[in-house]
């Protein structure tokens, strides 16, 4: 997926997570504009979300669905009707190497949203309760944290959209890129899965991977992102499970090996713009 130009002294650098809230917004998105220009063609982009879980489940198994049903029935009633609170993002150059500002460090970027608050707004507590035992302060987020209206201005101008050469990465991403497609045109989801996809390709582009789609086609991977990176032998980093900063790093770095251990460049290629669970023929 990248050219091998890593040196082993930039490879050796600590990663650092950059939190982001609301008083330091601008200025991380100030680093991510400036940065990009230096970035080669083959730029690539890891993100992960973190949001208050799944409240309305179809009365079927919902991988028995078809993906315009599973888009109807799961995908956007709970975007619509939930507030994300966490993204996490990885920028990575043509050569592998995350940013380093000239400093001793590299870095990955974590928003912290503000839109959500516990008290009020829906949430699957199942899952409040397990991002409250990984660290994820709610009132903080309520009193400090980034709105969305604001990161989708930013966001919308910082270069890292619209650009048919950037590469996006996830894992089980149909989430992930609901709720930016939500937060960035500022409405609920469209009515359709082909609205929807129609909007995912002119914000990201085509060049969209999704790892859960892609091990459907390796024998010997399965389960969620920590399972495969184990199977991998990908180590954590920074950070620990469902705090999306940390996620995002890992799926860059699970991808990475996934492609260079299970995938030829031409068979790579072939998955993309697919997203796990709204597989329809592009």
């Amino acid at each position: 997926m990248t050219k091998t130009c890593m040196l082993s002294e930039e490879l050796s650098k600590p990663i650092i997570v950059r939190e982001v809230w609301a008083h330091n917004l601008e200025y991380e998105f100030h680093l991510i504009r400036d940065v990009l220009p230096e970035y080669g063609e083959c730029s690539l982009v890891s993100i992960d979300t973190e949001f208050p879980g799944v409240i309305h489940t179809p009365k079927v198994d919902h991988r028995h669905l078809q993906p315009s049903d599973y888009y109807r029935c799961v995908l956007k009633p709970n975007v619509d009707d939930l507030k994300l609170i966490q993204l996490g993002l990885t920028l990575i150059d043509d050569c592998g190497q995350l940013p380093d500002f000239d400093t001793d460090n590299r870095y990955i970027w974590q928003f912290n949203f503000c839109d959500f608050n516990v008290e009020r707004d829906p949430h699957n507590k199942d899952s409040i309760d397990l991002l409250r035992r990984q660290g994820i302060d709610f009132n903080r987020c309520v009193s400090q944290g980034v709105d969305s209206f604001r990161f989708a201005e930013l966001m919308l101008k910082s270069g890292l959209m619209f650009k048919k050469s950037m590469t996006w990465v996830t894992f089980h991403g149909a989430y992930d890129f609901a709720y930016l497609v939500k937060i960035l045109i500022r409405r609920n989801l469209p009515d359709t899965l082909k609205e929807f996809l129609n909007i995912l390709e002119i914000l990201f582009g085509r060049n969209i991977y999704d790892m859960k789609h892609m091990i459907r086609y390796s024998n010997a991977l399965y389960g969620g992102l920590d399972r495969v990176a184990s199977t991998l032998k990908v180590d954590r980093v920074v950070g620990k499970c469902h705090q999306s900063g940390s996620d995002s790093l890992l799926t860059w770095h699970t991808f990475d090996k996934l492609v260079q251990t299970h995938f030829s460049h031409r068979e790579f290629e072939k998955y993309a713009g697919v997203v796990f669970g709204l597989e329809v023929p592009r």
